[in-house]
């Protein structure tokens, strides 16, 4: 479902590859390749599963990487739909990480039921499993829509696992008023979650998981993800003008798309960047 917002308002629409074909790569980010068919959902669509998979991506090598002691796990939506899918969710222990040391695990859940259409489904929500504690905390914001499917994916990582996982619906979940901004919200709370209630907790302290109070803003968040891609963008581009040969005069434009990759960590910029520092007028108290 398209929703009309263009939140550039065609300022900078150049910038985003408009001259691209849908399936033609804008961005490639570690083990992601994101096509212009992923940012355009980002600007006003429905996520795709790349698109989510790419945040997923960005908040590992941005963030977690600064926890080296953390022990979080951030499931691509690809593997929470074999998972829900799988009767035997044993059969998969060789294809899913390893979870046996991991604390919680972030995973975005579907309510697609056609295993031929791995892109299908309507709706997006996020489950989030403390390993430590026992307990599957689901945030839906079209609450109850995901209900079956993430207990369903709850039970099959139990299973899993090798322990009970409690089922908790989060019933102070920020709710959408549209029909295409539910896996911003899965981005945005995944984001909240993991950067101030996972890795700057204090460990003498209960966490509370609830998000009582706390509202979404899904439009200032598609422009954070948008901004986030444009930053990567850029940073590509300039690695790869300081990577090519010198002696290369009158050599055609790479093809490929910009790429962020480990293989160019060594020409990271020196400039400190607060791309991911969270916005808190995109999650607020309601009060404010």
């Amino acid at each position: 479902m398209t929703s009309g917002f263009h939140p550039f308002k065609g300022k900078v629409s150049k910038h985003f590859g408009d001259s691209l074909s849908p399936e033609d790569a804008y961005l490639s980010y570690h083990d992601i390749r994101l096509t212009k068919l992923d940012v355009d959902c980002i600007k006003n669509d429905w996520l795709t599963d790349n698109a989510i998979a790419f945040w997923e991506e960005v908040l590992e090598h941005e963030e977690l990487s600064k926890f080296p002691r953390s022990s979080i796990s951030l499931l691509r939506p690809s593997m929470s739909f074999m998972l829900m899918q799988t009767p035997d969710p044993l059969t998969l222990k060789e294809a899913l990480p390893d979870f046996s040391n991991k604390t919680h695990i972030f995973l975005p859940i579907n309510d697609n039921r056609d295993v031929e259409h791995a892109e299908g489904g309507s709706h997006w929500s996020l489950l989030l499993v403390s390993i430590i504690d026992g307990v599957s905390f689901h945030y839906d914001s079209l609450s109850p829509s995901n209900d079956a499917e993430a207990r369903s994916t709850s039970s099959k990582l139990s299973v899993l696992l090798g322990k009970p996982l409690r089922f908790i619906q989060i019933d102070d979940s920020p709710q959408q008023d549209n029909g295409s901004d539910c896996g911003v919200f899965v981005c945005l709370l995944m984001k909240h979650l993991l950067m101030k209630r996972l890795l700057t907790a204090d460990a003498s302290k209960k966490i509370s998981m609830s998000m009582e109070g706390r509202q979404v803003d899904a439009t200032l968040g598609r422009k954070e993800m948008l901004r986030t891609i444009e930053h990567f963008r850029k940073e590509a581009e300039r690695r790869r003008s300081q990577s090519e040969s010198p002696h290369r005069k009158g050599s055609t434009k790479s093809k490929s798309p910009p790429r962020i990759g480990d293989e160019n960590e060594d020409l990271k910029s020196d400039t400190k960047s607060d791309i991911l520092s969270e916005d808190k007028s995109i999650i607020s108290n309601g009060s404010n």
